[in-house]
């Protein structure tokens, strides 16, 4: 027992390592990089198609599809417009790793690069303890999921800076309460920053996309 705890520190004191390496680089090239994690069919896929569709002319957007076992999630950004889409198959595993996402990113050309999205693999767990080198993790939540999943996955709240409450437009079809879902993620970490939308309909949708624009901008003016 104990010498797994030790093999699992060193694993991810090398992916800490690697991952600052990752955003010191995209903070030397002024890209704004976001780590989006969820649970499987909360919606992520479907952002960053609404995302490159609405700022795709505006932004110079790249993007890092992680998958266990398909490129489907690249294809469709691809399909949605995508120009700069690097697909990540992990095989299996539950997460990616800054080691993954390093390789991917040599494989595109990140000199105009303004954005960078990195959509993990659909896990409320292990993508919590794995840095990417993003400037912040932003966490999605579904109204077809449960309202206490901040409660159950603390880590994954406790890490990211935003959440996202995707579907509202199926409200009332489940015993999903929009209050008591947030008060449980302010519960966990009161800093968060939250988005509700449906990427569907298109409800709050400008919001999320406001943000982008100005984290960008921030990211291109700092020093």
């Amino acid at each position: 027992m104990t010498e797994r705890v030790s093999i699992e520190k060193k694993v991810l004191s090398e992916n800490d390592q690697l991952a600052a390496a990752i955003r010191a680089d995209l903070e030397k090239r002024k890209i704004f990089a976001i780590n989006l994690v969820s649970s499987p069919g909360s919606g992520k896929t479907s952002l960053i198609e609404k995302t490159i569709g609405a700022l795709g002319k505006e932004l110079n957007i790249a993007v890092v599809a992680g998958d266990v076992q398909t490129e489907n999630d690249a294809n469709r950004i691809i399909k949605a417009g995508g120009k700069l889409v690097r697909p990540i198959v992990t095989g299996g595993a539950c997460h990616l790793d800054a080691k993954m996402v390093g390789k991917a990113l040599e494989q595109i050309d990140m000199e105009k690069v303004n954005l960078l999205i990195i959509e993990n693999v659909g896990n409320l767990v292990c993508p919590a303890s794995y840095d990417l080198g993003e400037a912040m993790k932003v966490v999605i939540m579904s109204t077809t999921e449960g309202d206490d999943k901040p409660l159950k996955y603390p880590a994954m709240y406790r890490r990211s800076s935003v959440a996202i409450i995707n579907k509202i437009d199926l409200m009332g079809t489940s015993d999903f309460d929009l209050a008591k879902a947030r008060a449980n993620a302010e519960m966990i970490n009161g800093a968060l920053r939250f988005f509700e939308m449906s990427t569907r309909s298109g409800v709050g949708l400008e919001a999320w996309f406001g943000w982008l624009r100005e984290s960008v901008s921030a990211r291109l003016n700092q020093r």
